[in-house]
């Protein structure tokens, strides 16, 4: 059964419908500070405001222990609660861990960047936008809160009690790159990245190549009990990194990966080893230039097939999408093939 502590918690984030318990509001009291004084990370150790630095890195620390400790809750009342119990308060609490997990990783994101120009936030939204209690606020306070449709969908029939970890990818980390038609773990790292993709599968390159060579700085990953499940990569200049993309990652990918490539791949399968050097040969499609003034950014998200939790999914898309925000994007987009019934239907869920 649940604990009295975790019955504490469970009542301490829905107190009052104007009045928040303690750990409600030192939820919000530290992401509000966080955010708004994230310009002090990333100065240097001999600078005057070195200690002012560490002081937000403790806040963010005692910032992700709560979060933690809402997610391990949500996983102990789908485990322990009664029935009935679960399904009358399941979807309340599944909101609040969902964007738990995007605000979790948007601190942490705000702590691998030094942005050097205040951090962009939307028109305040008209009073019913948003739902009331620690989830609205909350919403408020991400950089897309006015973003409506990201923060309402139905939650799952059946609950699960699954534990994730939302993160940015960070410097010197090996991550599992999520392929769209099987799984195969890949190195990530930014360091020696060149190298490791000399090794990994044609089909992860594929997949996140670019993203990584060009634009590290908005990707995320995806955790669960399994290992990575997940990720989520943007570039805030689609325009730029789509030239830099063609005239520099391909021609050496290319080079990587020559046309007669095929006949010596057995580990990932000769179909699938094919149809990547296939990709990498073939000339990409052109991006539209009224496309590219009104949505400057590209996005591109994906999930391994046992995360079945939209809410996952959703928080992914919040993270990236806030922190492109933050950075000034007025408008995204992704490329989808037509013929690619996996990730229309992925996107499709995600609204």
């Amino acid at each position: 059964p649940l604990t009295l502590e975790e019955v504490r918690m469970l009542v301490q984030l829905f107190y009052l419908p104007y009045h928040h318990g303690a750990l409600a509001q030192e939820l919000l009291e530290h992401f509000q500070w966080l955010r708004a004084n994230s310009l002090s990370v990333g100065v240097p150790a001999t600078a005057p405001d070195a200690c002012r630095g560490a002081w937000w890195r403790g806040r963010a620390r005692s910032f992700h222990l709560l979060c933690a400790q809402t997610c391990r809750l949500h996983s102990r009342f789908v485990s322990a609660a009664s029935r009935a119990l679960l399904y009358d308060l399941h979807p309340y609490l599944w909101d609040i861990r969902n964007v738990l997990l995007a605000a979790s990783a948007f601190v942490l994101w705000l702590g691998c960047q030094s942005i050097t120009a205040p951090m962009v936030l939307g028109r305040d939204a008209e009073p019913w936008a948003r739902r009331g209690g620690l989830f609205g606020e909350l919403q408020a306070l991400l950089p897309v809160g006015n973003s409506c449709d990201l923060f309402y969908h139905p939650p799952p029939l059946f609950p699960s009690s699954q534990l994730y970890l939302l993160r940015p990818l960070l410097p010197l980390d090996k991550v599992g790159a999520m392929a769209c038609r099987g799984c195969s773990e890949v190195p990530l790292g930014q360091a020696g990245l060149q190298a490791q993709l000399s090794h990994a599968p044609a089909l992860a390159a594929r997949l996140l190549g670019p993203f990584l060579s060009l634009s590290p700085e908005y990707t995320f990953v995806l955790e669960d009990e399994g290992g990575p499940c997940g990720y989520a990569a943007g570039v805030l200049h689609a325009e730029g990194f789509l030239q830099q993309r063609d005239s520099s990652w391909l021609p050496a990918i290319r080079h990587k990966y020559p046309p007669d490539l095929g006949a010596g791949g057995p580990a990932l399968g000769q179909d699938a080893l094919e149809e990547a050097v296939l990709f990498f040969h073939a000339e990409p499609l052109a991006v539209p230039q009224p496309v590219l003034q009104r949505f400057p950014s590209l996005v591109q998200l994906g999930t391994a097939p046992r995360v079945l939790d939209v809410g996952a999914s959703r928080s992914l898309a919040l993270c990236l999408l806030s922190a492109l925000r933050a950075n000034g994007s007025r408008g995204v987009f992704c490329q989808v093939s037509d013929a690619d019934r996996q990730q229309l239907n992925f996107y499709s869920k995600l609204g």
